[in-house]
């Protein structure tokens, strides 16, 4: 595995994704120069054994598909989540201090590390959507320089603050834009300067905070990876990679990225929506299937969620479950959770060590402290829309919800060949419990 060259790409995708619309018009660009055809929502499909496809929506999620023969056995998904914990810019965002500055209105998206946002370069990016003669049209802006800081108080004005410190996201997290000049409504002008219409012509607006520190190698041998929107891009990039390596024989390769995961996912464009269930659905009516088939391949079917996992903390190795305790540069992690919050079970935990092992990297499980309440992912909430054998995983990480995360440097590429794995192969229900695996 040549982890400085994945290492590479992964850093280009992670500086130009500065957020979910970012990262998902990245993914398509990849996918057209791999050969896959877009298809859209309201339109029909016409779709071909042997053919790649992918499909958006709301612009922050996508679906991609390879088929490879029109009697496919099953359906063999990873699926993963573009967004991340972030500050989204409110409506009429500027705020006036004193007189002097401008800073801007913000409120929180997901639970995120607030004092990692503090006295570092940021800048926004997302979405405007701009007044037409047809309609409406969607445009993407990056306003691609250092742009922002949201500044600490000095500790002469707060002596406690190391003593433990509350953050008020009304008061401590608004970002300092600039000075108070003549000009009026200067955000919307920058704003709509980037997308190239007038200010009269943006009628709304989906735009974030994000920070401006690109990715980089670090440690005395470059063991490590640290950059922002680590959890769940990395995750992302590496299924990408995965599915486009891979060779489909006899079941359909679904890679899938989802959106508003850190809120619940329960949007038209999150797990929680039928953005997967109607893409495979379409499919199995494209390839003239019968509902019973569909059903049939929903059980020789198998789902990869992938969003990253808890490392053992150098500095808090208590805060870790006894006997699992994965590390960074071990592999690819297995998630457990009585609850069901992971929705990983003996069944999918034993088949994806098994894509492990056929793809010749390490893998290691997770299970937090018995004392100690985990969060959720992806793989347990898309079950309400598509029930099928489930593991959850991820890439082993520190700082999770910080905007500047730490991960292994070889994590990735092991991810890259165990989806590549997945994707090539096939899983098919035997009965009572039993399972053919095709690898």
């Amino acid at each position: 595995m040549n982890f400085n060259h994945v290492n590479e790409e992964l850093f280009s995708f992670l500086d130009h994704s500065p957020n979910a619309f970012y990262a998902v018009r990245n993914m398509c660009g990849i996918l057209e120069q791999a050969g896959m055809t877009r298809l859209y929502e309201g339109a029909p499909w016409k779709l071909e054994a042997g053919k790649g496809y992918y499909v958006t929506r709301n612009d922050s999620a996508v679906i991609a598909f390879r088929i490879p023969r029109a009697d496919y056995t099953g359906f063999q998904m990873m699926a993963s989540h573009c967004d991340s914990p972030v500050f989204k810019i409110k409506a009429n965002a500027e705020i006036t201090a004193d007189k002097q500055y401008v800073k801007l209105n913000v409120e929180k998206y997901g639970g995120m590390l607030c004092a990692p946002w503090l006295d570092r370069p940021l800048s926004v990016a997302g979405r405007v959507i701009v007044r037409t003669q047809e309609g409406i049209e969607t445009r993407l802006v990056n306003v691609d320089r250092d742009l922002m800081i949201i500044p600490n108080l000095a500790i002469h004005m707060n002596r406690q603050v190391n003593d433990g410190y509350k953050f008020n996201a009304q008061v401590d997290m608004l970002p300092l834009f600039c000075e108070k000049g003549e000009e009026t409504d200067a955000f919307r002008r920058l704003i709509a300067s980037e997308a190239g219409v007038s200010v009269e012509d943006i009628i709304d607006a989906d735009l974030f905070l994000y920070n401006r520190m690109p990715a980089v190698t670090l440690g005395l041998n470059n063991e490590f990876v640290a950059s922002g929107r680590l959890d769940d891009l990395q995750c992302a990039f590496a299924s990408l990679k995965g599915f486009i390596a891979a060779t489909p024989k006899d079941s359909v390769a679904v890679h899938c990225v989802f959106d508003n995961e850190e809120v619940g996912s329960g949007t038209k464009q999150g797990a929680a929506g039928t953005f997967l269930s109607d893409t495979l659905h379409r499919i199995n009516r494209a390839m003239r299937r019968t509902e019973d088939e569909y059903l049939m391949s929903i059980a020789s079917s198998f789902l990869v969620s992938a969003d990253n996992a808890h490392a053992v903390h150098p500095n808090h190795t208590d805060k870790t479950d006894p006997t699992n305790r994965p590390y960074l540069n071990k592999g690819i992690v297995i998630k457990y959770s009585a609850n069901q919050k992971y929705t990983t079970d003996a069944v999918s935990g034993a088949i994806m060590r098994e894509i492990c092992r056929k793809a010749g990297v390490p893998f290691q499980t997770f299970v937090n402290r018995s004392d100690m309440l985990g969060g959720s992912t992806l793989g347990n909430i898309s079950q309400s829309q598509v029930a099928l054998n489930t593991v959850d995983i991820g890439l082993a990480q520190l700082a999770m919800h910080s905007p500047y995360e730490t991960a292994g440097a070889k994590d990735t590429a092991y991810l890259i060949e165990a989806a590549k794995v997945l994707f090539s192969s096939s899983i098919e229900e035997a009965g009572n419990g039993n399972y053919k695996l095709k690898l």
